[in-house]
This record gives C-alpha cells, sequence and structure tokens, in this order.
C-alpha cells in the first residue's frame, strides 16, 4: 500500500475545515481583530473587578473572547493534524502560538483579580449569575495554591517555550522520523508511525507483523535519547510548577484540575495491575493456541480472535450500521450522526504527516471534528464510535451548557466515549445467534475497547507514575532508565504469559499522552464509568434520559456527582472491580464459544 500525500486523497472523504474559517484570509482578519478585542477587554476590566457586578461582566465578557480563541486555535491544530509536513501550516501554527501566548498573557488578570477576592465577594457574583456558580467554586477551591499576579504573568510569556516538548515530540515523531519498508515474500510494505500502529501491527501473517515491530522498533532506538530528553525537559517542569504552586507532589498538582484524590488515582492502577492482569493473561494464552503461536510475545498481543472473521467495512456502511447502534440514544443523537458524515465532520484518510490514532476536537459554538485514519475494517466502527461518543458529549453540553460549563474533568471524559462502544456491541450482541459472530463481537470489545483502555493506558499509567516519582525523588531520568522503568511494568503486568520482545519497552516514546499530564489512567476510570451506566441501562436500572442527562450536564459537576447521576458510586472500589469482574466473565464466554466452534467443525 502507497501512504500518499495529503494533496492526493479523496477531498470528499477529508473533514471540511470551512465551518471554522472560510479561509485562511478569514481566519488572519480574525486573529488581527481579536488582538484589538484583547487589548479593547484589558482596559476596560483591569484594576475593576473589586464589585460582584464588574467581576461578572469580565467573566462573561472573557467566555466571549475565549470561543473566539478556541475557534481560532481549532482551525490551526486541525490543519497541522492533517498533515504536520506542511511547512505553510507548521507557520502558521506557529504564528498563531506566537499570538496566543501574548493574549493570553494579557487576559491572566481576570483570574488573578478574581482569586484576591474574598469570598463573601465571590458568592455574591454567584448570587448575580447562578451560571457562575462552577467557575467561582473552582476559583474558591484553588484560592490556596494561587502565585503572585506577577509570578502568573512571568510563567505565561514562558508557556510557548514551557509547552514546547510535546509540539517537538510531535514533530520529530510525525515528520523527521522515517521508517524503512520492510520486505515480506518478495512484497515490499511502506512503513510510516501511523501504519504501523493501525495495520502492520494488527496482521495476521507472523512475518510481517514480527518484521515490522522490529524494523519500527529499530527506528525508535535510533531516536530514544532525544526523545528521553524532550520528555524529561517536560516533566521537570510539571515538577517545578507543583512545586511553586504548593502541592506535595508532581502526582498532586496533576490531579487537582481533575478533582480526583490521589487514593482514586492509585486504586485504579492497582487494582488492575493486580486483579484484570490474570484474566489478561489468559486472553493472551488463547491467543497463542487460536493462531498457533510457538511462543507469545508483545510482537502478538494485536492479534484477533478470528481474523478470517471481520469483514471490509466502507465507510458509507460505517454510518448506517453506526445509526442502527446507536439509535438508542435518541433522534437527537443520530441527526448529530448523519451530520458528522453529511457534512463532514470526519476525516478518513490515511496520509503521509498525519497525526496517529484517532481524536475528536469540539469548538464550542461550531461542531466536532474527528480525525481517524480509515482502514476498510469493521474494527474502525468501534474507534468512530468512540470519538462520535465524544463529539455528542461535547455537542450536546454545548447546547445546554455555557462554555464555562461546557468540559467535564479529565476523569470522566472517556466515559461518554467508550459507553458508545459498548452500546454498539450491546446492539450487534442482541441480533447475534451464530457462535462465530457472538465470539467477533465479545473479543473485539476485549481486544480494542477493554484491551485499548484498561490494559495499554492503564500500562502507561504505571509506567508514567513510576516516571513522576523517580522524579520527585530527585532520580535521573534518562532513556535507559525509562526503558527499564516500562520493560518492568510490562513484565509485571504480563508475567510469563508473555515474552517481552525487545524493543517493547520503547512504548513510551509511541504515545503523546505523556505530554498531557496524567491522562492515561482516565482511559481505565471513563470505561469503569461507562461499564456500569451500560449495565444498568441493560437492566433498567437507569433510563436512556438519565445518561443523556449527564452528557448535557458537561462540567457542571466534579467527577464523582456526575457519576451519581448514573448510580455509580465512584468513592467505592466496588464500580471497578465489577468491571473486571465483567471483563473477565466476557473472556470466559470467548473460550466457551471457542470450544463450541472448535468442536462444530471437528464434527463437520
Amino acid at each position: 500500500m502507497k501512504i500518499l500525500k495529503r494533496e492526493a486523497v479523496n477531498y470528499l472523504e477529508t473533514w471540511d475545515l470551512s465551518d471554522l474559517y472560510e479561509s485562511d484570509e478569514l481566519f488572519y482578519q480574525e486573529l488581527d481583530t481579536v488582538v484589538d478585542t484583547v487589548d479593547a477587554f484589558k482596559s476596560q476590566y483591569d484594576g475593576q473587578l473589586q464589585e460582584a457586578s464588574q467581576a461578572v461582566a469580565a467573566l462573561r465578557a472573557l467566555e466571549a473572547l475565549q470561543v473566539t480563541l478556541i475557534r481560532l486555535s481549532t482551525y490551526a491544530s486541525l490543519h497541522l493534524s492533517q498533515d504536520q509536513g506542511n511547512q505553510e501550516v507548521m507557520a502558521r501554527s506557529g504564528k498563531l502560538g506566537m499570538v496566543i501566548s501574548g493574549l493570553e498573557t494579557k487576559l491572566n488578570f481576570v483570574k488573578q483579580q478574581l482569586l484576591q477576592l474574598d469570598e463573601v465577594t465571590l458568592n455574591e457574583m454567584i448570587a448575580l449569575d447562578a451560571g457562575l456558580k462552577r467557575t467561582i467554586d473552582l476559583i474558591i477551591r484553588e484560592k490556596p495554591h494561587a502565585l503572585k499576579p506577577d509570578i502568573e504573568d512571568a510563567i505565561s510569556e514562558f508557556n510557548q517555550s514551557l509547552n514546547a516538548p510535546y509540539g517537538i515530540y510531535n514533530t520529530h515523531k510525525l515528520v523527521d522520523m522515517h521508517f524503512d519498508a520492510i520486505k515480506v515474500n518478495d512484497q515490499e510494505i511502506p512503513m510510516t508511525f501511523g501504519y504501523f500502529e493501525d495495520e502492520l501491527a494488527f496482521d495476521n501473517d507472523v512475518n510481517v507483523r514480527h518484521r515490522a515491530f522490529e524494523t519500527f522498533h529499530k527506528r525508535l532506538t535510533q531516536s530514544q535519547n532525544t526523545v528521553a530528553a524532550i520528555y524529561k525537559a517536560h516533566v521537570l517542569k510539571e515538577k517545578a510548577m507543583a512545586k511553586l504552586k504548593g502541592f506535595d507532589s508532581t502526582i498532586d498538582y496533576l490531579l487537582f484540575n481533575q478533582e480526583v484524590t490521589r487514593d482514586m488515582y492509585d486504586r485504579q492502577i492497582d487494582l488492575i495491575m493486580t486483579h484484570l492482569a490474570p484474566a489478561m493473561r489468559k486472553f493472551a494464552k488463547l491467543l497463542q493456541k487460536i493462531h498457533g503461536l510457538e511462543q507469545m510475545t508483545t510482537m502478538d498481543l494485536h492479534l484477533v480472535v478470528d481474523p478470517d472473521f471481520e469483514p471490509d467495512i466502507s465507510i458509507a456502511e460505517s454510518k448506517n450500521q453506526l445509526l442502527e447502534g446507536l439509535n438508542v440514544l435518541g433522534e437527537e443523537y443520530t441527526d448529530m450522526i448523519k451530520k458528522a458524515f453529511d457534512e463532514r465532520w470526519i476525516d478518513f484518510p490515511q496520509n503521509q504527516g498525519k497525526s496517529t490514532g484517532a481524536f475528536c476536537s469540539s469548538p464550542y459554538g461550531v461542531h466536532p471534528y474527528i480525525l481517524i485514519s480509515w482502514t476498510q475494517k469493521m474494527r474502525e466502527v468501534f474507534v468512530l464510535a468512540h470519538e462520535l461518543g465524544h463529539a455528542g458529549h461535547f455537542y450536546l453540553a454545548g447546547q445546554h451548557q455555557s462554555l464555562l460549563n461546557t468540559r467535564a474533568s479529565l476523569y470522566f471524559i472517556e466515559a461518554p466515549s467508550t459507553m458508545n462502544e459498548l452500546l454498539m456491541a450491546n446492539h450487534l450482541k442482541a441480533n447475534a445467534e451464530d457462535p462465530r459472530l457472538k465470539r467477533w463481537i465479545l473479543s473485539t470489545l476485549i481486544s480494542r475497547t477493554y484491551y485499548h483502555n484498561f490494559v495499554t493506558h492503564l500500562l502507561e499509567a504505571a509506567y508514567q507514575r513510576e516516571v513522576y516519582l523517580a522524579i520527585d525523588r530527585d532520580e535521573p531520568i534518562s532513556a535507559a532508565v525509562l526503558n527499564k522503568i516500562y520493560h518492568d511494568v510490562l513484565k509485571q503486568f504480563w508475567g510469563d504469559a508473555v515474552e517481552i520482545s525487545e524493543g517493547a519497552a520503547l512504548t513510551w516514546m509511541r504515545q503523546p499522552h505523556y505530554y498531557m499530564g496524567l491522562y492515561p489512567y482516565t482511559y481505565s476510570a471513563g470505561l469503569t464509568i461507562a461499564t456500569q451506566a451500560s449495565e444498568k441501562l441493560l437492566n433498567d436500572e437507569i433510563t436512556i434520559d438519565a445518561w443523556k442527562a449527564v452528557l448535557k450536564a458537561g462540567g457542571t459537576k466534579p467527577p464523582l456527582e456526575l457519576a451519581q447521576m448514573v448510580n455509580v458510586d465512584l468513592s467505592t472500589e466496588k464500580p471497578l472491580m465489577d468491571t473486571i469482574q465483567f471483563i473477565e466473565a466476557m473472556i470466559d464466554e470467548i473460550i466457551e464459544l471457542t470450544n463450541i466452534i472448535d468442536s462444530n467443525q471437528t464434527s463437520k
């Protein structure tokens, strides 16, 4: 397969960014205008926030400004995500970054001056505008960690530099990192970061899969010291910020904005590492048996139970499947799905320089955008359902909440996306009588939904925790140290069931998540909420309207309260342990179905 340049792909399969700005010219006009608007805003409100009424007016005016800044940033970032090798796009993104950094510095005074107000005045603001309650409550919560205004201003001036590691990592990964093609059975197969992760890692041919893994990680090895230095700069910045703001540890600092306790964070990692690992080892052994592998290795963990059964699927067919599977969410929701396809909210092609994986971006006041690299495989329907879950969350929240109340805690953010995957699976299972089809559905849930969120990202989280603990102990960080930490995490989880292949420890080089705070563990947290809510829905313990009410609530409540809206109590370990048992029961059912299928084939 030839990986096309961006200009060569079918534009009808790309997203239409004109809903943000119809042209680059209009983008730059808006950018010039917003600079003047920010100056006028600062002139009007800076130093005038002592009274509650003025503070309320300033917050609402700031909110309107932020809507524009988000639209500008989204336009630049999505163009960059579709082709990070485009020099014009990179230049625009760089210019915007410098302008936004300067504007954020000018706007800092609002939060700084609100943090200086006494609680009586802050509560007066809530009395004047009840829609600001959540925002004011968070300001009151942050007061003990507030820095002096001049320090905040200085940090803002350095924002671009402080946040540079993430951009440097992506540029190196997606632009400068080139891979040799592999040759298997006289066939030459091209290699890119995305093509390996989306296709070759899943290839049923052991020679293709192993050769691709070895070639991919050989190239990663050549950059490991550079990427380790980039990552070290990032975590040292976070440690410095934690110390400045008076937190006991870097982890506590990073958890603060998620409104999650250290106990909840540690519980998520420790219980999964201890109690889910045996079930996943059992699943790995099943894969080894089905595929006739002499040894199960980390090169083989992306294999599927029944590769010959997974059908190809077109983009148009996926739309129909999603509309049927998510129909339970109601007409408002399915109308959004239709628009996502018909109005080109989704970017499907695989092309050079495109960001890996899949994501959803939801600029307030416009509509969501989804990036995916379509492989024509049925498994991508679950990925698309996942991203449409994010889209539906922010689409509904944006219609029912102001910008300030739209975004839920990172701890909750993956619940709506994984709920969609479970709804799709439940829909398919309800119509499945063939044991092979039923096994494919269950195994897809395990290998894609749960493996991805409860294993891949959880192992990242376990590794990430060790890195931050080491940083707080003032221990040195290098590629060798990071490799050892990741290798030990893999060994702890897989035990003797899976051989840790050479190069597997370099997994820490593959994800941008490490530059996004404590993000990886939240996947399993969100899936815990979604699993329990899904089960309650199937058992008529909650209604679909209750779930949609959670989506519409956006960020008006902390994560524990959002979960409580669907009777999930995250203050205890029960939801997580129930979810682990749910996963283990699915694996046992897959093994049972495999025995039935093998028995039927033998008797023929």
